[in-house]
């Protein structure tokens, strides 16, 4: 039997990470891509040397880790560079989700999108985490120490709220304090359990 899986989506400073952390507390296995591109570009793996002999040590910290701010800085200001780093971490990234969902031992597995992703196709049902814009920067500026320009940039670079909506069969606004979330998600928990065990 094909496992059932939901997408969470959502752009920098919408709350996904709040949100797969309420399904988790629930007893969800959560697929994260954010959690798995720090892992493949860890020393010693494929990616970490790519990315070094692309960018020499200015990209790393002393501990030899990525320095995944510096990183950011330089990919989100050029797009070639932008391209060519998906290009290095995609196929890994989808690998270990694909194992992580296919094992899952949860009712259904929760495959946290990273925030420039579109719908997957290894997904069933699609649940976007809406904030308005000025909340995601405020968040993501307070969050990540990045400047205002720096999350502007990467918002252009993700796609439009519009487009996310477009995708989205579910939705959480999350433009409230955090301790409205959790109720949002034990309804949709009920609601994806009951598709779960109808899912052939």
């Amino acid at each position: 039997m094909t496992k059932f899986v939901v997408g969470l989506t959502g752009g920098i400073g919408s709350g996904k990470t709040s949100v797969s952390d309420g399904f988790a507390e629930l007893g969800i296995v959560i697929a994260d891509a954010d959690v798995v591109s720090r892992v493949i570009v860890e020393p010693g793996k494929p990616a970490h040397q790519a990315i070094r002999e692309r960018f020499g040590r200015t990209v790393l910290l002393d501990d030899g880790n990525i320095d995944r701010a510096r990183l950011r800085e330089i990919v989100f200001s050029n797009d070639e560079e932008r391209k060519w780093l998906e290009r290095q971490t995609h196929g890994p990234i989808v690998q270990q989700l694909q194992q992580i969902v296919e094992t899952a031992a949860s009712d259904y597995s929760i495959l946290v999108l990273s925030a420039g992703a579109g719908r997957s196709p290894m997904i069933n049902r699609m649940l976007l985490v809406d904030a308005p814009e000025e909340q995601q920067i405020s968040r993501a500026v307070s969050r990540d120490n990045n400047s205002v320009e720096q999350i502007k940039a990467i918002l252009r670079s993700q796609p439009t709220r519009q487009q996310r909506l477009d995708w989205a069969d579910d939705v959480i606004v999350n433009d409230g304090p955090l301790e409205n979330l959790q109720p949002k998600v034990e309804n949709l928990h009920s609601s994806y359990l009951s598709l779960a065990a109808n899912h052939g």
